[in-house]
């Protein structure tokens, strides 16, 4: 099971990759950074994306049909578009209250968008935390 360092490396091996972070969106920091982030600073990136996370994770209505009411986040991941890249939000399901999510910065014109969404789910499954 790799860490949060192995699992950043294996993100930027996905094509169109730009840069990745491992962040906790109750705080907006950082746990972790590698490539080039959006802006030029990991730390501004890290933040913003957290309070994209923070809002759909504690919206009900992008929860489960079913109302379960479980410690994860009711969403799995965010994909937010503009005309050169995508970026891709993948929460990370944990056994504790879980606040962390990975963040793909992905070039649009080199990237596969729906593989980068499966391949940060199954690194997101693996990811050991801690």
């Amino acid at each position: 099971m790799p860490g949060i360092d192995e699992c950043l490396l294996e993100t930027m091996r996905l094509p169109g990759a730009r840069g990745a972070a491992l962040v906790d969106w109750t705080s907006g920091l950082a746990l972790g950074t590698v490539g080039d982030p959006p802006g030029g600073d990991h730390e501004t990136a890290a933040a913003e994306a957290a309070e994209l996370a923070r809002l759909a994770a504690e919206q009900h209505a992008f929860g489960p049909g079913d109302g379960t009411d479980a410690l994860d986040p009711p969403v799995e991941d965010l994909i937010l578009s503009n005309r050169d890249s995508y970026h891709v939000l993948r929460f990370v399901p944990t056994s504790f209250d879980s606040s962390v999510f990975l963040y793909l910065w992905l070039a649009r014109a080199d990237g596969n968008l729906a593989l980068a969404r499966i391949r940060l789910g199954e690194m997101a499954e693996r990811l050991v935390l801690g």
